[in-house]
């Protein structure tokens, strides 16, 4: 229960969206604004968000695009019933949806639905090469219960013909990542986020449109922080004005 979490009010965007997250567990940082930016559709859009946690990627997305509608799966009840005070929060009733369930096994809600657009910030590492945290939120968040391979597969099979699929994820899995993804998608892209000029990426975005069979395509990239370790003005841009993340 809500009640039983304690709980911390964080803004994003520069103040724009106002977020309540647990104090322990997993906490939404620039990943999930940095998936919403880099999401894109044509039209109004009907887009799903898996494994929405507290509902921050759903709810920078919607501030930018502001004829979407969005409709979240997550797993874990507390995130989907803070995700639900958060809509009310930022006035986003009927524009957001977050729905508690398991993609293995989606609700009648998900059954058979298909979206013009998936994004997605999958836990970043499998089970078996990794030690979990004891905190059960933040282990939920960070290893993998679902097989990489079956949550894409899920967000594949959620997407009409050429819909895009956006994803965020470590760097060092973009070669299983893609495999996954072929033959299914294509008109794929890799798009780097470099800590700072001159250090390895550690992230990815990965985009790619269902059904199409053009090929893949490696992007410049966005450098994150200067060398004072702030924020570039272009990360400042996304992460503080909600700028798109075009590539």
């Amino acid at each position: 229960m809500i009640a039983t979490l304690s709980i911390t009010q964080d803004l994003f965007l520069g103040g724009k969206i106002q977020v309540l997250q647990p104090v322990q567990g997993y906490r939404a940082a620039i990943d999930p604004v940095l998936l919403a930016a880099a999401t894109c559709f044509k039209g109004k859009g009907h887009v799903l968000d898996v494994g929405a946690g507290v509902g921050v990627a759903s709810l920078c997305l919607v501030s930018r695009k502001t004829e979407c509608l969005v409709c979240g799966i997550e797993l874990q009840q507390d995130l989907v019933r803070l995700a639900e005070k958060n809509i009310t929060i930022n006035g986003y009733e009927g524009r957001v949806n977050i729905i508690s369930g398991d993609l293995l096994d989606p609700p009648s809600a998900l059954k058979d639905k298909q979206f013009d657009a998936v994004m997605t910030n999958p836990p970043y590492y499998e089970a078996d090469k990794t030690r979990a945290s004891p905190d059960v939120q933040k282990a939920m968040a960070h290893v993998e219960s679902v097989d990489l391979k079956k949550w894409l597969a899920f967000c594949i099979q959620s997407l009409k013909p050429k819909g895009i699929l956006t994803l965020i994820h470590r760097a060092e899995r973009m070669d299983e990542i893609l495999s996954y993804l072929y033959p299914k998608m294509g008109d794929l892209s890799v798009f780097p986020l470099w800590p700072s000029a001159g250090k390895s990426a550690r992230r990815i975005i990965i985009r790619g449109r269902k059904g199409v069979k053009s090929g893949l395509t490696f992007c410049q990239g966005l450098i994150l922080h200067d060398a004072q370790g702030q924020f570039t003005p272009e990360a400042q841009d996304i992460l503080r004005s909600g700028r798109p993340l075009v590539y």
